[in-house]
Protein backbone atom coordinates (compact mmCIF):
# COMPACT_ATOMS: atom_id res chain seq x y z
CA UNK A 1 0.00 0.00 0.00
CA UNK A 2 1.30 3.43 -0.87
CA UNK A 3 1.94 5.78 2.03
CA UNK A 4 -0.38 8.81 2.24
CA UNK A 5 2.66 10.89 3.21
CA UNK A 6 4.92 12.33 0.53
CA UNK A 7 7.95 13.34 2.60
CA UNK A 8 8.27 10.83 5.45
CA UNK A 9 11.63 9.06 5.42
CA UNK A 10 13.10 11.37 2.79
CA UNK A 11 15.62 12.88 5.22
CA UNK A 12 16.93 9.48 6.26
CA UNK A 13 17.23 8.35 2.64
CA UNK A 14 19.10 11.48 1.56
CA UNK A 15 21.41 11.40 4.58
CA UNK A 16 22.33 7.77 3.96
CA UNK A 17 23.33 8.58 0.39
CA UNK A 18 25.17 11.74 1.47
CA UNK A 19 27.26 9.87 4.03
CA UNK A 20 27.92 6.97 1.67
CA UNK A 21 29.21 9.34 -1.00
CA UNK A 22 31.15 11.36 1.58
CA UNK A 23 33.08 8.37 2.91
CA UNK A 24 33.66 6.87 -0.54
CA UNK A 25 35.08 10.16 -1.83
CA UNK A 26 37.18 10.50 1.34
CA UNK A 27 38.62 7.00 1.03
CA UNK A 28 39.74 7.70 -2.54
CA UNK A 29 41.30 11.10 -1.77
CA UNK A 30 44.93 9.87 -1.43
CA UNK A 31 44.71 8.10 -4.80
CA UNK A 32 43.79 11.42 -6.37
CA UNK A 33 46.63 13.19 -4.60
CA UNK A 34 44.20 15.19 -2.44
CA UNK A 35 44.86 16.08 1.19
CA UNK A 36 42.98 15.07 4.33
CA UNK A 37 42.49 17.09 7.52
CA UNK A 38 41.22 15.79 10.86
CA UNK A 39 39.28 18.16 13.11
CA UNK A 40 36.61 18.21 15.82
CA UNK A 41 32.88 18.84 15.64
CA UNK A 42 32.59 21.55 18.32
CA UNK A 43 33.61 24.81 16.70
CA UNK A 44 34.67 23.11 13.48
CA UNK A 45 35.96 25.13 10.56
CA UNK A 46 34.95 22.78 7.77
CA UNK A 47 34.12 25.50 5.24
CA UNK A 48 37.56 27.07 5.59
CA UNK A 49 39.46 23.78 5.27
CA UNK A 50 37.44 22.71 2.25
CA UNK A 51 38.21 26.06 0.61
CA UNK A 52 41.86 25.07 1.06
CA UNK A 53 41.25 21.77 -0.75
CA UNK A 54 41.06 19.38 2.21
CA UNK A 55 38.79 16.41 2.71
CA UNK A 56 37.57 16.21 6.29
CA UNK A 57 37.59 13.49 8.95
CA UNK A 58 35.86 13.89 12.31
CA UNK A 59 37.17 11.32 14.84
CA UNK A 60 34.17 11.97 17.15
CA UNK A 61 31.77 10.95 14.38
CA UNK A 62 33.80 7.81 13.72
CA UNK A 63 33.62 6.97 17.43
CA UNK A 64 29.85 7.34 17.67
CA UNK A 65 29.40 5.25 14.53
CA UNK A 66 31.60 2.55 16.02
CA UNK A 67 29.50 2.75 19.19
CA UNK A 68 26.22 2.30 17.34
CA UNK A 69 27.66 -0.58 15.28
CA UNK A 70 28.90 -2.34 18.46
CA UNK A 71 32.61 -2.24 17.62
CA UNK A 72 33.69 0.53 20.01
CA UNK A 73 34.24 -2.02 22.80
CA UNK A 74 37.01 -3.97 20.98
CA UNK A 75 38.61 -0.71 19.82
CA UNK A 76 38.68 0.62 23.39
CA UNK A 77 40.22 -2.61 24.68
CA UNK A 78 42.90 -2.43 21.96
CA UNK A 79 43.86 1.06 23.16
CA UNK A 80 43.95 -0.10 26.79
CA UNK A 81 46.21 -2.98 25.74
CA UNK A 82 48.89 -0.47 24.71
CA UNK A 83 48.62 1.46 27.96
CA UNK A 84 45.61 3.79 27.84
CA UNK A 85 43.90 4.10 31.21
CA UNK A 86 40.31 3.12 31.88
CA UNK A 87 39.65 6.77 32.80
CA UNK A 88 40.65 8.13 29.38
CA UNK A 89 37.84 9.37 27.12
CA UNK A 90 36.14 6.50 25.29
CA UNK A 91 36.15 8.49 22.05
CA UNK A 92 39.93 8.82 22.25
CA UNK A 93 40.44 5.12 22.95
CA UNK A 94 38.05 4.14 20.17
CA UNK A 95 40.01 6.31 17.75
CA UNK A 96 43.35 4.84 18.81
CA UNK A 97 41.96 1.30 18.63
CA UNK A 98 40.46 2.02 15.22
CA UNK A 99 43.83 3.25 13.99
CA UNK A 100 45.60 0.15 15.36
CA UNK A 101 43.18 -2.07 13.41
CA UNK A 102 43.82 -0.26 10.12
CA UNK A 103 41.16 2.49 10.31
CA UNK A 104 38.53 0.20 8.85
CA UNK A 105 35.11 1.65 9.68
CA UNK A 106 32.20 -0.69 10.47
CA UNK A 107 30.46 0.24 7.22
CA UNK A 108 33.52 -0.88 5.23
CA UNK A 109 35.33 2.37 4.43
CA UNK A 110 39.01 2.67 5.25
CA UNK A 111 39.86 6.11 6.59
CA UNK A 112 42.93 7.79 5.10
CA UNK A 113 45.59 9.06 7.47
CA UNK A 114 45.70 12.82 8.10
CA UNK A 115 47.97 15.24 6.27
CA UNK A 116 47.00 17.90 8.81
CA UNK A 117 45.52 17.74 12.32
CA UNK A 118 43.55 20.87 13.19
CA UNK A 119 42.82 20.92 16.90
CA UNK A 120 39.99 23.43 17.08
CA UNK A 121 40.18 23.54 20.87
CA UNK A 122 36.73 24.47 22.18
CA UNK A 123 36.09 23.69 25.82
CA UNK A 124 37.75 20.27 26.07
CA UNK A 125 41.39 19.86 27.13
CA UNK A 126 41.26 16.22 26.02
CA UNK A 127 41.21 17.44 22.41
CA UNK A 128 44.80 18.58 22.78
CA UNK A 129 46.12 15.28 24.12
CA UNK A 130 44.06 13.32 21.61
CA UNK A 131 45.54 15.07 18.59
CA UNK A 132 49.01 15.11 20.11
CA UNK A 133 48.79 11.31 20.21
CA UNK A 134 47.56 11.15 16.61
CA UNK A 135 50.32 13.52 15.48
CA UNK A 136 52.87 11.11 16.96
CA UNK A 137 51.24 7.96 15.60
CA UNK A 138 50.72 9.33 12.09
CA UNK A 139 53.70 11.66 11.89
CA UNK A 140 51.30 14.40 10.78
CA UNK A 141 51.55 18.14 11.30
CA UNK A 142 49.31 19.54 14.01
CA UNK A 143 47.91 23.05 14.45
CA UNK A 144 46.06 24.22 17.57
CA UNK A 145 43.41 26.93 17.35
CA UNK A 146 43.21 28.25 20.90
CA UNK A 147 39.61 29.19 21.69
CA UNK A 148 39.28 31.01 25.05
CA UNK A 149 36.73 29.51 27.43
CA UNK A 150 33.84 31.90 27.97
CA UNK A 151 33.90 33.35 31.48
CA UNK A 152 30.98 35.76 31.75
CA UNK A 153 27.37 35.34 30.69
CA UNK A 154 27.28 37.87 27.85
CA UNK A 155 29.13 35.86 25.22
CA UNK A 156 32.57 36.46 23.69
CA UNK A 157 34.28 39.83 23.88
CA UNK A 158 35.51 41.70 20.81
CA UNK A 159 39.09 40.99 21.91
CA UNK A 160 38.42 37.25 22.11
CA UNK A 161 36.87 37.27 18.65
CA UNK A 162 39.89 39.11 17.20
CA UNK A 163 42.25 36.65 18.94
CA UNK A 164 40.60 33.62 17.31
CA UNK A 165 40.13 35.38 13.97
CA UNK A 166 43.88 36.09 13.73
CA UNK A 167 44.63 32.42 14.30
CA UNK A 168 42.24 31.41 11.52
CA UNK A 169 43.93 33.78 9.08
CA UNK A 170 47.33 32.41 10.09
CA UNK A 171 46.03 28.87 9.57
CA UNK A 172 45.31 29.62 5.90
CA UNK A 173 49.04 29.91 5.17
CA UNK A 174 49.66 26.51 6.81
CA UNK A 175 46.81 24.95 4.84
CA UNK A 176 48.12 26.33 1.56
CA UNK A 177 51.57 24.88 2.27
CA UNK A 178 50.30 21.44 3.28
CA UNK A 179 47.64 21.20 0.55
CA UNK A 180 49.89 22.63 -2.12
CA UNK A 181 47.21 24.98 -3.42
CA UNK A 182 45.89 28.45 -2.73
CA UNK A 183 42.99 29.21 -0.45
CA UNK A 184 39.86 30.13 -2.45
CA UNK A 185 38.18 33.08 -0.67
CA UNK A 186 35.24 33.12 -3.10
CA UNK A 187 34.53 29.44 -2.46
CA UNK A 188 34.76 30.11 1.28
CA UNK A 189 32.17 32.91 1.12
CA UNK A 190 29.88 30.81 -1.06
CA UNK A 191 30.10 27.93 1.41
CA UNK A 192 29.27 30.29 4.27
CA UNK A 193 26.23 31.51 2.35
CA UNK A 194 24.99 27.91 2.03
CA UNK A 195 25.77 27.41 5.70
CA UNK A 196 23.52 30.31 6.73
CA UNK A 197 20.59 28.88 4.80
CA UNK A 198 21.18 25.44 6.34
CA UNK A 199 21.31 27.01 9.81
CA UNK A 200 17.95 28.72 9.25
CA UNK A 201 16.37 25.40 8.32
CA UNK A 202 18.01 23.55 11.23
CA UNK A 203 16.59 26.05 13.71
CA UNK A 204 13.16 25.74 12.09
CA UNK A 205 13.36 21.95 12.53
CA UNK A 206 14.45 22.17 16.17
CA UNK A 207 11.84 24.77 17.06
CA UNK A 208 9.08 22.59 15.61
CA UNK A 209 9.21 20.82 18.98
CA UNK A 210 7.21 23.71 20.42
CA UNK A 211 4.15 22.11 18.84
CA UNK A 212 1.97 19.67 20.78
CA UNK A 213 2.53 16.93 20.04
CA UNK A 214 6.12 17.57 19.08
CA UNK A 215 6.77 16.27 15.56
CA UNK A 216 10.34 15.31 16.48
CA UNK A 217 12.31 13.98 19.38
CA UNK A 218 14.91 16.73 19.81
CA UNK A 219 17.44 14.30 21.26
CA UNK A 220 16.99 10.76 20.01
CA UNK A 221 16.07 11.88 16.49
CA UNK A 222 17.99 15.15 16.45
CA UNK A 223 21.33 13.39 16.97
CA UNK A 224 20.84 11.94 13.48
CA UNK A 225 19.25 15.06 11.98
CA UNK A 226 22.29 17.07 13.06
CA UNK A 227 24.91 14.97 11.23
CA UNK A 228 25.14 16.94 7.95
CA UNK A 229 25.27 20.40 9.55
CA UNK A 230 28.18 19.28 11.72
CA UNK A 231 30.15 17.34 9.09
CA UNK A 232 29.16 18.76 5.69
CA UNK A 233 28.27 22.33 6.56
CA UNK A 234 28.62 24.68 3.61
CA UNK A 235 27.98 22.04 0.95
CA UNK A 236 25.00 21.97 -1.40
CA UNK A 237 24.24 18.45 -0.22
CA UNK A 238 23.86 19.70 3.34
CA UNK A 239 21.47 22.45 2.27
CA UNK A 240 19.41 20.04 0.14
CA UNK A 241 19.15 17.68 3.10
CA UNK A 242 17.72 20.29 5.48
CA UNK A 243 15.27 21.48 2.87
CA UNK A 244 13.98 17.89 2.64
CA UNK A 245 13.86 17.38 6.42
CA UNK A 246 11.99 20.67 6.90
CA UNK A 247 9.28 19.39 4.52
CA UNK A 248 9.18 16.07 6.35
CA UNK A 249 8.74 17.78 9.73
CA UNK A 250 6.08 20.15 8.41
CA UNK A 251 4.15 17.17 7.09
CA UNK A 252 4.31 15.59 10.55
CA UNK A 253 2.92 18.78 12.10
CA UNK A 254 0.02 18.89 9.66
CA UNK A 255 -0.78 15.24 10.34
CA UNK A 256 -0.33 15.49 14.11
CA UNK A 257 2.42 12.88 13.98
CA UNK A 258 5.07 12.48 16.66
CA UNK A 259 7.91 10.13 17.64
CA UNK A 260 5.69 8.20 20.11
CA UNK A 261 2.11 6.97 19.82
CA UNK A 262 0.96 9.39 22.53
CA UNK A 263 3.02 12.24 23.94
CA UNK A 264 2.61 12.15 27.73
CA UNK A 265 5.74 13.83 29.07
CA UNK A 266 7.90 16.57 27.56
CA UNK A 267 11.53 16.56 28.69
CA UNK A 268 14.77 18.45 28.14
CA UNK A 269 17.91 16.30 27.87
CA UNK A 270 21.42 17.29 28.96
CA UNK A 271 24.44 15.23 27.96
CA UNK A 272 25.44 12.87 25.10
CA UNK A 273 23.60 9.62 24.27
CA UNK A 274 24.72 6.12 25.18
CA UNK A 275 25.73 5.21 21.63
CA UNK A 276 26.55 1.50 22.17
CA UNK A 277 23.05 0.95 23.62
CA UNK A 278 21.20 3.69 21.77
CA UNK A 279 18.01 1.79 20.93
CA UNK A 280 17.61 0.34 24.43
CA UNK A 281 18.26 3.77 25.90
CA UNK A 282 15.54 5.38 23.78
CA UNK A 283 13.01 2.61 24.51
CA UNK A 284 13.33 3.29 28.24
CA UNK A 285 11.84 6.74 27.61
CA UNK A 286 9.41 5.78 24.85
CA UNK A 287 7.51 3.40 27.14
CA UNK A 288 6.49 6.41 29.25
CA UNK A 289 5.41 8.48 26.27
CA UNK A 290 8.36 10.79 26.96
CA UNK A 291 9.43 13.08 24.12
CA UNK A 292 12.53 15.25 24.23
CA UNK A 293 11.56 18.74 23.09
CA UNK A 294 15.03 20.29 23.49
CA UNK A 295 18.51 18.99 24.21
CA UNK A 296 21.99 20.34 24.74
CA UNK A 297 23.79 17.61 22.82
CA UNK A 298 22.05 18.57 19.59
CA UNK A 299 23.81 21.95 20.05
CA UNK A 300 27.29 20.50 20.62
CA UNK A 301 28.39 21.59 17.15
CA UNK A 302 26.76 25.00 17.26
CA UNK A 303 24.03 26.99 18.98
CA UNK A 304 22.00 28.71 16.30
CA UNK A 305 18.62 28.89 18.00
CA UNK A 306 19.87 31.82 20.09
CA UNK A 307 20.23 33.88 16.93
CA UNK A 308 23.82 33.37 15.78
CA UNK A 309 24.49 32.90 12.07
CA UNK A 310 27.69 32.71 10.08
CA UNK A 311 28.14 35.76 7.85
CA UNK A 312 29.53 35.53 4.28
CA UNK A 313 30.44 39.23 4.50
CA UNK A 314 32.47 38.54 7.67
CA UNK A 315 33.59 34.97 7.05
CA UNK A 316 36.60 34.89 9.39
CA UNK A 317 35.14 37.02 12.16
CA UNK A 318 31.82 35.16 12.24
CA UNK A 319 33.67 31.82 12.21
CA UNK A 320 35.58 32.98 15.28
CA UNK A 321 32.31 33.98 16.98
CA UNK A 322 30.87 30.57 16.16
CA UNK A 323 33.86 28.73 17.66
CA UNK A 324 33.71 30.75 20.87
CA UNK A 325 29.97 30.18 21.31
CA UNK A 326 29.88 26.38 21.17
CA UNK A 327 28.05 24.63 24.01
CA UNK A 328 31.06 22.96 25.62
CA UNK A 329 32.93 26.28 25.50
CA UNK A 330 30.28 27.92 27.69
CA UNK A 331 30.53 28.07 31.47
CA UNK A 332 27.94 26.42 33.68
CA UNK A 333 26.07 29.64 34.39
CA UNK A 334 25.49 30.02 30.64
CA UNK A 335 24.57 26.37 30.21
CA UNK A 336 22.13 26.50 33.12
CA UNK A 337 20.53 29.62 31.66
CA UNK A 338 20.18 27.89 28.28
CA UNK A 339 18.56 24.77 29.78
CA UNK A 340 16.18 26.80 31.90
CA UNK A 341 15.13 28.71 28.80
CA UNK A 342 14.44 25.45 26.97
CA UNK A 343 12.30 24.16 29.84
CA UNK A 344 10.16 27.31 29.73
CA UNK A 345 10.05 27.91 25.97
CA UNK A 346 9.16 24.33 25.07
CA UNK A 347 6.75 23.68 27.96
CA UNK A 348 8.81 20.81 29.33
CA UNK A 349 7.78 18.85 32.42
CA UNK A 350 11.22 17.66 33.54
CA UNK A 351 14.97 17.73 32.98
CA UNK A 352 16.99 14.55 32.38
CA UNK A 353 20.76 14.66 32.85
CA UNK A 354 22.71 11.82 31.28
CA UNK A 355 26.19 11.97 32.78
CA UNK A 356 28.80 10.06 30.81
CA UNK A 357 32.03 8.79 32.32
CA UNK A 358 34.19 9.59 29.32
CA UNK A 359 33.31 13.22 28.64
CA UNK A 360 34.35 15.70 31.30
CA UNK A 361 33.31 18.60 29.06
CA UNK A 362 29.73 17.57 29.70
CA UNK A 363 29.88 15.72 33.02
CA UNK A 364 31.92 17.95 35.31
CA UNK A 365 29.37 20.18 37.01
CA UNK A 366 26.28 18.13 36.17
CA UNK A 367 25.70 17.01 39.77
CA UNK A 368 25.63 20.66 40.85
CA UNK A 369 23.33 21.41 37.91
CA UNK A 370 20.91 18.76 39.16
CA UNK A 371 20.86 20.29 42.64
CA UNK A 372 20.26 23.75 41.21
CA UNK A 373 17.29 22.69 39.11
CA UNK A 374 15.70 20.65 41.88
CA UNK A 375 16.21 23.04 44.78
CA UNK A 376 16.40 26.49 43.22
CA UNK A 377 14.14 26.11 40.18
CA UNK A 378 11.92 23.27 41.53
CA UNK A 379 12.17 21.32 38.29
CA UNK A 380 11.79 17.51 38.48
CA UNK A 381 15.24 16.29 37.47
CA UNK A 382 16.53 12.80 36.76
CA UNK A 383 20.27 12.06 36.95
CA UNK A 384 21.48 8.87 35.23
CA UNK A 385 24.97 7.63 34.35
CA UNK A 386 26.64 5.50 31.67
CA UNK A 387 29.00 6.32 28.81
CA UNK A 388 28.86 7.60 25.26
CA UNK A 389 31.34 5.07 23.84
CA UNK A 390 32.33 2.34 26.32
CA UNK A 391 29.63 -0.37 26.47
CA UNK A 392 30.96 -1.64 29.84
CA UNK A 393 29.47 1.33 31.71
CA UNK A 394 25.84 0.74 30.72
CA UNK A 395 24.01 -0.98 33.60
CA UNK A 396 20.71 -1.64 31.85
CA UNK A 397 18.66 -2.91 34.81
CA UNK A 398 19.84 -0.18 37.14
CA UNK A 399 19.19 2.55 34.57
CA UNK A 400 15.75 1.17 33.74
CA UNK A 401 14.81 1.12 37.42
CA UNK A 402 15.84 4.75 37.90
CA UNK A 403 14.01 5.94 34.79
CA UNK A 404 10.86 4.00 35.69
CA UNK A 405 10.89 5.28 39.28
CA UNK A 406 11.31 8.86 38.08
CA UNK A 407 8.41 8.76 35.62
CA UNK A 408 6.21 6.89 38.08
CA UNK A 409 6.82 9.67 40.61
CA UNK A 410 6.15 12.31 37.95
CA UNK A 411 2.89 10.61 37.02
CA UNK A 412 1.88 10.31 40.66
CA UNK A 413 2.61 14.01 41.22
CA UNK A 414 0.37 14.92 38.30
CA UNK A 415 -2.49 12.74 39.55
CA UNK A 416 -2.35 14.07 43.11
CA UNK A 417 -2.06 17.66 41.86
CA UNK A 418 -5.33 17.19 40.04
CA UNK A 419 -7.19 15.92 43.12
Amino acid sequence: MNSPYQHQGSGQKIQKQLLTDWYRHLEQAPERGEKVAYLFISGNIGELLQACGFHLVYPEVNALQCGIKKVAGPNILAAEDIGYSGDVCGYVKNDIGLMLSGNRMPHGTTLPKPDLLVCNYAGCATYLRWFEALAEFYGAEMVVIDVPYLRGTEGPTAEEVRYVERQLRELVAVCERVAGREFDPAAYRQAIDRTVRSEDLWVQILESARHRPSPIDAYFEAVFFMAPIYTMRGTQGCLDYYQAVAKEVEERIQAGMGPVAEEKVRIVMEGPPAWPHFRKFWEMFKKWGAVTVASTYSKVGGIWDLGFRHDPDRPFESMAEYMLGCYTNRNWAMRSQLIRGYLEDYGADALVIHSVKSCRSFSVGQADLREQFIREFEVPTLFIESDLADPRYFAEAQMKNRIDAFFEALEHRRLTAGV
